[in-house]
């Protein structure tokens, strides 16, 4: 599974972790995807959507 979602097309990205003692380390933020049904192109599929994309109605839900 590529981590990226199927609507937006947002994938992670990497940055710094500060630790108490100003320590850095590389980690990666990752978005919240969610196993959905949606419909892409015109068909109903199961994808990965991310969180905002749900809240926001941008993943069109299929209807029954």
């Amino acid at each position: 599974m590529a981590y990226k979602c199927a609507v937006c097309g947002k994938a992670p990205v990497s940055g710094g972790s500060y630790s108490h003692s100003n320590l850095r380390t590389k980690r990666s933020f990752k978005p919240n995807l969610q196993k959905q049904k949606v419909v892409l192109d015109g068909k109903t599929q199961t994808a990965y959507v991310c969180t905002g994309c749900i809240k926001s109605g941008l993943a069109k839900r299929p209807t029954k």
